[in-house]
């Protein structure tokens, strides 16, 4: 299982700079230069806040996979936290795509339909690894 489970790391870790890949073009493909112009420049401030720390979050997650390869391997606790966190921050980015961010908001064409399906498999990969991790090592009291 350890072999499964440290290309499954090495993957997750690769897989959150995929992530920023499709981040990056998120302002222009939805057009975030015409939609913001319309808010006031306090919430426009605050929404590429947002992104900023999203993003720095994601690059953290991805660095600290492949830094902290082994640890989490080896099942340390700390390394486990972390994966439970991560594990969450994905499941919990899953939840709001099928609640609030269903499809029906995209904008239409087949590439955005491509798109949306490749990142929630990514979304469901990157949660499962992390929560699968945290699941292989649980010990009961």
């Amino acid at each position: 299982m350890n072999p499964l489970l440290s290309s499954a790391l090495w993957l997750a870790g690769v897989g959150h700079f995929c992530v920023l890949l499709a981040s990056f073009q998120v302002p222009a493909r939805m057009k975030w230069r015409e939609d913001l112009a319309k808010l006031r420049p306090v919430n426009r401030k605050l929404l590429w806040t947002y992104g900023a720390f999203i993003v720095f979050t994601i690059v953290a997650f991805g660095t600290l996979t492949l830094a902290l390869h082994d640890e989490l391997l080896r099942g340390d606790r700390a390394a486990l936290g972390l994966a439970a966190f991560i594990g969450l921050f994905w499941l919990m980015r899953l939840v709001m795509d099928f609640t609030v961010h269903t499809h029906a908001d995209w904008p239409s064409g087949r590439r955005f339909i491509v798109a949306h399906v490749l990142l929630v498999l990514l979304f469901s990969v990157l949660a499962a690894t992390y929560l699968g991790l945290v699941a292989f090592y649980w010990r009961w009291p």
